[in-house]
């Protein structure tokens, strides 16, 4: 009986101290930047190809954007 009393009391505090840790922590995203791509030419018509070019240009990806589907490049600022 008694260490049964311990188990949950051990129990209770181990989820009371995992709350208070876990409500700590803070969501921190960093600012994205845009530059259209140097090296993609003609129309943007799929993200994976504009993806894939900016990637050889030292971004992290890329997406087709705006009413003349240009590529833009983008990366964690």
């Amino acid at each position: 009986m008694e260490s049964t009393r311990k188990v949950i009391s051990s129990g209770m505090l181990l989820l009371l101290l995992f709350v208070l840790l876990a409500s700590n922590y803070e969501v921190v995203e960093g600012r994205v930047c845009e530059s259209r791509s140097e090296r993609f030419f003609g129309k943007c018509t799929t993200d994976s190809g504009c993806t894939s070019t900016c990637r050889t240009e030292g971004f992290a990806g890329g997406r087709c954007t705006g009413l003349r589907r240009r590529c833009f490049c983008s990366k964690i600022c």
